[in-house]
């Protein structure tokens, strides 16, 4: 945060009441942002993975009249100020509550998300960021094309300027020629995922280095696809807990692309702010769902085999990289909502408050398929979306699903142009997005609700190597 200049001090002497307030807030608090959960619900996830918070720290005795505490007890003071005589005398409750909001506001927790730093290089090697990564609060998903006459040796310059801008910008340093947009702000967990399209090998002379992996998905009879927003020769997830940081990153790529690579497509996603519930959960999506329950974890045995590329691979640059599928599905969420909680409830198979499978338990119990109801009907309906899409329904296949929301504005009709970027990644899209979506696709309860408007697979190859580039076994070997 930028210092911020004191102001002239008011001739009215705060009262006891706000001195005592402001004190209290001035107390040094331990603040960081709890870890995301890994798991799967209306078609996405939060992603596994630990953030670990910054350890908060007791400020020595001689600090006390630093910069953070005293923009802390400024606004608590003018909170109270504004608030006036009345906002204080509404009884103990509503006093405490208004300390407590100020403490949950304190800059220490501010300074903790926005220092927060992913590593463009994992240590040891290893997959690019933003798989694993917990989700961050914004999201831009953006697709490219090569311009006409960029060839393999033109693309390799490009990723190589690309992922040199992309470690700096995550490390929260200027790249070269910067615009100067985020000079203030802490990398905010920042990651840049880099993908090829099927199309991308084509046009750079590469089609037998293509993986067979890449191949287009198949048609669905629930798809309505706009082709000029799906797919793509080159593909850029961007996340970051911090707007600013994430429109500065995708402006610093897209000037980079010019001459080189022209915009295809772009969206534009978001997530719950960290620290916006004081009980964090999977993620919550536009139909007030809750979305990522059931998730595959870093933990599980087989969770790598399960989401990154084999060394048994057909193309071994993408060994240890991983597939993302990439849908645009728009929430019919008029309709939605129309429906009681009882009946959205049956069509997902999951409670709405807390996720809990309809045959109870928590948000983590194992679902029971096979319970029924005394009049002999399964208690998590047939065609529920939790159960068809399962892992149990579908021969064990499963994919990490790591989405965010989009609010594009209303339509025509009024209706709201908002939904789901979904992301999910996996080693093998044919044996798990498509296998599930194809028992999706013949009767999901939840199928009604939704509209897919475009879709892409590309092929993320693994981190960077020490001192080279994002795809280079690819494009140079």
């Amino acid at each position: 945060m930028s210092k911020q200049t004191p102001r002239k001090q008011s001739a009215r002497k705060p009262s006891a009441a706000q001195q005592a307030a402001a004190k209290q807030a001035d107390a040094p608090q331990a603040t960081g942002r709890k870890t995301p959960g890994t798991d799967s619900g209306a078609g996405s996830a939060k992603a596994g993975g630990g953030r670990v918070p910054a350890p908060a720290t007791a400020p020595a005795p001689e600090a006390d009249e630093s910069p953070a505490k005293e923009l802390s007890r400024r606004r608590l003071l003018g909170t109270v100020g504004a608030a006036g005589a009345a906002g204080l005398v509404v009884g103990g409750a509503g006093g405490a509550a208004g300390v407590s909001a100020a403490q949950d506001d304190a800059p220490a927790a501010l300074t903790t998300v926005g220092s927060t730093r992913v590593p463009f290089r994992p240590a040891g090697g290893g997959h690019q960021a933003g798989i694993t990564t917990p989700l961050q609060a914004k999201g831009h998903l953006v697709a490219f094309d090569l311009a006409p006459g960029t060839d393999r040796k033109a693309a390799a310059a490009l990723l190589r300027r690309w992922s040199r801008t992309a470690e700096e910008l995550m490390a929260g340093r200027a790249p070269d020629a910067d615009t100067g947009v985020a000079l203030d702000a802490g990398p905010s967990s920042l990651t840049v995922t880099f993908g090829f399209g099927h199309s991308f090998f084509g046009r750079t002379g590469l089609t037998k280095r293509r993986p067979i992996a890449l191949d287009p998905l198949p048609d669905f009879s629930a798809d309505a696809l706009d082709p000029a927003r799906s797919n793509g020769d080159l593909w850029i997830q961007i996340g970051a807990d911090d707007a600013l940081v994430a429109f500065h990153a995708l402006r610093a790529l897209q000037k980079e692309a010019a001459g080189r690579a022209r915009l295809r497509w772009q969206m534009n996603g978001f997530h719950r702010t960290p620290g916006a519930t004081a009980h964090p959960m999977t993620t919550r999506n536009l139909m007030g769902q809750i979305d990522g329950t059931n998730n595959p974890k870093p933990s599980d045995r087989d969770f790598d085999e399960r989401i990154f590329v084999g060394r048994d691979a057909d193309q071994a640059w993408m060994r240890g990289g991983s597939y993302a599928v990439v849908r645009r599905i728009r929430m019919l969420l008029d309709d939605w909502e129309k429906r009681s909680r009882h009946d959205q409830e049956k069509v997902i198979g999951r409670r709405k408050d807390n996720g809990a499978p309809l045959t109870g338990g928590s948000e983590s119990t194992p679902m029971r398929l096979d319970a029924n109801r005394p009049d002999g009907l399964p208690v998590i309906p047939a065609n529920a979306h939790a159960r068809i899409a399962a892992p149990e329904s579908n021969q064990g296949a499963a994919m990490l699903r790591r989405p965010f929301s989009y609010h594009d504005g209303f339509r025509e009709d009024g209706a709201p142009d908002a939904g789901l970027l979904f992301i999910c990644w996996q080693a093998d899209p044919l044996r798990a997005f498509t296998q599930v979506q194809r028992k999706l696709d013949r009767g999901d309860a939840l199928s009604p609700f939704l509209r897919h408007e475009a879709s892409g697979l590309f092929a993320v190859p693994p981190a960077a190597e020490p001192n080279g580039y994002v795809g280079q076994p690819l494009l140079e070997g």
